[in-house]
């Protein structure tokens, strides 16, 4: 388990680099208690438990994103009003006070930040933030699927619907295990794992409805572990050539 979660976390911070916007590194932070103990006290030193918070169905609060137009409104002085586009590097340019750090805060803790910022240019500024325009809900995919990478959400999807946009299982998944990583009300990260097996053999699937910024990870099948171990410690990096050979009148062939 501790050797998943090492690369379900690789996976998900690659994801972020190279399939999304770039500010998301840092805009998703991993933290909370831990869940499990590491199997010994050395390997426990060599991959650290990644802790993760418990997991929660409850609507965590919309947060501003790269791309997202806002809508700043200064009651005590309209002239300083703006409506405006969080650049890639998460920031706004506003009036007076030029750029600020706006994107990954919720409309509540934006409002505060930029009554903060005003405070050295206007008597007690109150500033209330909306959003005009959101950009495209987006999901992580990878692992064993077709195109892992980051797609669009057209609407409310499910993990086997994401899957089926990232062209859908390879022979090698572990269809039993998916794991969907989400971060939490409180912004440490969440992991649970769905049966998407079970729903073709047995019914009863668990779909595992998404929402903005989930990472679906298919694992590899225990059969596809093995192969990949066979592969790379006897084949690939032994010196010994296990072909077979055998002697016939004398010859060898």
């Amino acid at each position: 388990m501790i050797r998943a979660r090492t690369v379900i976390v690789a996976f998900s911070l690659a994801a972020l680099a190279a399939g999304g916007p770039a500010v998301a590194q840092s805009f998703w932070p991993f933290g909370g208690k831990h869940k499990e103990r590491a199997e010994s006290p050395a390997r426990e030193e060599a991959f650290p438990n990644i802790p993760y918070a418990d997991w929660s169905d409850a609507e965590p609060p919309y947060r501003v994103y790269p791309g997202d137009e806002l809508e700043i409104t200064i009651p005590s002085a309209p002239e300083l009003n703006k409506t405006g586009v969080i650049q890639p590097d998460g920031r706004l340019a506003l009036p007076l006070i030029g750029p600020v750090m706006v994107a990954d805060r919720t409309l509540p803790e934006l409002e505060a930040t930029l009554s903060n910022a005003y405070a050295g240019q206007l008597l007690r500024p109150q500033v209330l933030v909306g959003v005009k325009t959101a950009q495209p809900l987006k999901v992580f995919v990878g692992g064993e699927v077709d195109k892992p990478g980051v797609y669009d959400m057209p609407g409310d999807i499910n993990a086997l619907q994401a899957i089926i946009q990232a062209g859908g299982f390879r022979t090698t998944a572990k269809r039993k295990s998916v794991v969907i990583l989400r971060r939490g009300v409180d912004g440490r990260a969440m992991m649970r794992t769905v049966d998407l097996l079970k729903g073709s053999t047995r019914g009863g699937m668990d779909l595992a409805p998404l929402r903005r910024f989930d990472i679906v990870y298919v694992p590899r099948s225990d059969v596809a572990e093995a192969n990949l171990f066979i592969q790379q410690y006897f084949r690939d990096l032994s010196p010994i050539d296990f072909g077979f050979s055998y002697a016939l009148n004398g010859r060898t062939n």
